[in-house]
């Protein structure tokens, strides 16, 4: 199969075509429902969780399909094509577990990532109220307590909470380490003193739930730790420069998806006697938005590769692919509103919600200022 600059291995091609098959059949048909009464996607976790596609992810030694970085970005584009909220399944499912399969012991992978693979979710705790960009100012703490450790604290905006079942949580252990202080544990949703938020009213991905969640003196027993003490801020940073290339395919999905509503409206409206399309006002900007997102696949299929590889730029690409994509589902959803006019401002067409959902991607996982900063600090050497 042919992807532009270079030729991806058959069994990329499949995967794209069985994901892209299932997405419009069993995703599609609710993603409008989904967004409007910001309900959990149901319909979408049972068809990926049925085709083994919400935690691909999980190494086949646990029970996962043990899919490579390129086959999970091929999933989140293919899935948020149709349905960017569906699309933080597998994406969280992956941000959450990351940091367990970098560096849990293989006890620890078998506890949490073997019910994962068989439907359970995982979370990713890091922001908080006074902690976004400036992560390594968290103030939720564990306090060591004998053999055991004491959790106290909240995380704010954290991804399918109440859902998930499993939470990685980076806690301050020491303080006055500041960075160096910071520890990651695995709690459970059932864990007493676990509790949630309200459901926050966003302006996009209204299907995925996003709530505050609340540690009341949890009490964890020192094999939930899943880092050297101290190491959690490193971990939590080596996670995000694997999962940012999550958003950008998410990003990419959201994208394409705006781009082929546009094309089609382009063909089937008429004005002044003929199709839209052929005005060559409306030609520039379809021919732009495919330009981008062109380039936008390239940079996020080489950050693949170099995220399997653990590549020594990998840093620089996961950042420059999830804020280059971002930004072009933000320009891209933007014109194909433009481009449906008045359809394109209500939510009878999905354009619209493809733009409130790309507006996130410019702003999780790292805004795209602080993804400018990260680049700049780690330019490539050529």
């Amino acid at each position: 199969m042919s992807d532009g600059l270079f030729e991806l291995p058959t069994e990329y091609g499949d995967l794209r075509e069985s994901v892209k098959a299932l997405a419009e059949r069993e995703i599609a048909p609710y993603a409008h429902e989904v967004d409007e009464n910001s309900r959990f996607p149901q319909e979408a976790f049972d068809a990926l969780q049925k085709a083994g596609l919400a935690a691909a992810h999980v190494p086949t030694e646990f029970g996962g399909e043990g899919a490579d970085a390129l086959a999970v970005v091929i999933i989140v584009e293919e899935v948020a094509r149709v349905c960017g909220a569906s699309s933080l399944i597998p994406a969280v499912n992956k941000l959450g577990s990351l940091p367990l399969i970098l560096a849990g012991s293989h006890e620890q992978k078998e506890r949490w990532l073997r019910p994962l693979a068989q439907g359970k979710g995982f979370s990713y705790c890091l922001s908080e109220s006074e902690a976004g960009s400036d992560a390594a100012s968290i103030r939720t703490k564990a306090v060591k307590s004998g053999d055991n450790w004491i959790l106290s604290g909240s995380k704010k905006w954290i991804s399918n909470a109440g859902f998930s079942d499993f939470y990685t949580v980076m806690a301050s252990t020491n303080p006055a380490k500041g960075a160096h202080g910071i520890t990651a544990f695995v709690v459970e949703k059932s864990d007493v003193g676990v509790s949630f938020g309200a459901h926050e009213k966003k302006m996009g991905f209204r299907g995925s739930p996003t709530r505050e969640v609340y540690f009341d003196n949890v009490e964890l027993s020192d094999d939930r730790r899943i880092s050297e003490e101290g190491n959690g801020f490193d971990l939590a940073m080596q996670t995000l420069d694997h999962t940012r290339i999550t958003i950008a395919a998410q990003a990419l999905g959201i994208a394409q998806g705006a781009l082929d509503v546009a094309a089609k409206y382009a063909h089937e409206r008429h004005q002044f006697g003929k199709p839209i399309f052929d005005f060559q006002g409306v030609q520039f900007m379809l021919a732009d938005m495919a330009m981008s997102i062109a380039a936008a696949r390239q940079l996020t299929y080489v950050a693949a590769s170099k995220s399997e590889s653990n590549a020594p730029d990998l840093r620089f690409f996961a950042a420059a692919c999830k804020t280059f994509a971002s930004d072009t589902a933000m320009k891209v959803t933007t014109d194909a509103v433009q481009i449906l006019g008045g359809y394109g401002y209500v939510s009878d067409y999905p354009a619209e919600r493809m733009m409130r959902d790309a507006k996130l991607t410019q702003i999780y996982e790292g805004t795209n200022q602080v993804q400018r900063i990260i680049m700049a600090r780690n330019l490539p050497k050529l």
